[in-house]
């Protein structure tokens, strides 16, 4: 099934513009509660036009999760490795909350992977970590979470800034700003495996499509 995977995504166009994301709107205000500084957005609309042209195949890579304490959208605190190795299938993603461009359109990605996953959804781990620590607090994680109609199975985390380098450093996500941040999905079977990264926005179907085949 792997070797169907790789062979089908070479075969596909991932995404390469943001009017190309089939049935994925951020103009709706659905993330509007949470605005991030009209200075800021312009800079962060040219980050997020690259992004959008730079949708690349998938590809292996070996990343190591950090043994940093974080907390989730419940204010319960964990150790990020020991928060990914809980026996799930893990997919990942970095946001923030006052973001108006690159993260909507993530989350709402998430958002329809978990709906094509349905009721298998409770059988992987989707995590999203915080890249504004300092602004995303649990209880803003959790009315983000709450827009997002995430489920039991979607946590989101946060936590010292330290923790939220690292872990972005760990998985070569780290751009030194947030308004420098780029969209990145990484799709792991099990723990001690290699990870399939995915960079620029990517469809839900094809997330979807390396969950299974990564996980079997």
């Amino acid at each position: 099934m792997r070797d169907e995977f790789f062979g089908g995504v070479r075969r596909r166009r991932l995404i390469g513009s943001l009017g190309a994301l089939a049935g994925i709107s951020v103009s709706h205000g659905l993330f509007a509660a949470q605005e991030a500084p009209v200075h800021d957005r312009s800079a962060h609309m040219a980050r997020m036009a690259a992004t959008a042209r730079a949708a690349s195949q998938p590809r292996r890579a070996s990343y190591e999760a950090p043994a940093v304490q974080v907390l989730d959208q419940f204010g319960r605190e964990i150790a990020f490795d020991k928060a990914l190795d809980d026996g799930r299938p893990v997919i990942l993603n970095f946001i923030f909350t006052s973001c108006t461009t690159i993260c909507p359109v993530m989350s709402q990605i998430f958002m329809q992977v978990q709906a094509r996953l349905a009721a298998g959804s409770a059988h992987v781990h989707m995590v999203s970590v915080s890249i504004d620590p300092e602004y995303d607090t649990p209880a803003r994680l959790l009315a983000y979470a709450r827009q997002c109609g995430a489920g039991a199975q979607w946590d989101f985390y946060t936590g010292s800034t330290e923790s939220s380098v690292a872990i972005q450093k760990a998985f070569d996500a780290f751009r030194g700003d947030k308004m420098n941040h780029e969209a990145v999905t990484l799709v792991r079977g099990a723990r001690g495996k290699s990870w399939l990264r995915l960079d620029g926005f990517v469809n839900p179907e094809t997330i979807v499509d390396a969950y299974r085949a990564i996980a079997t």
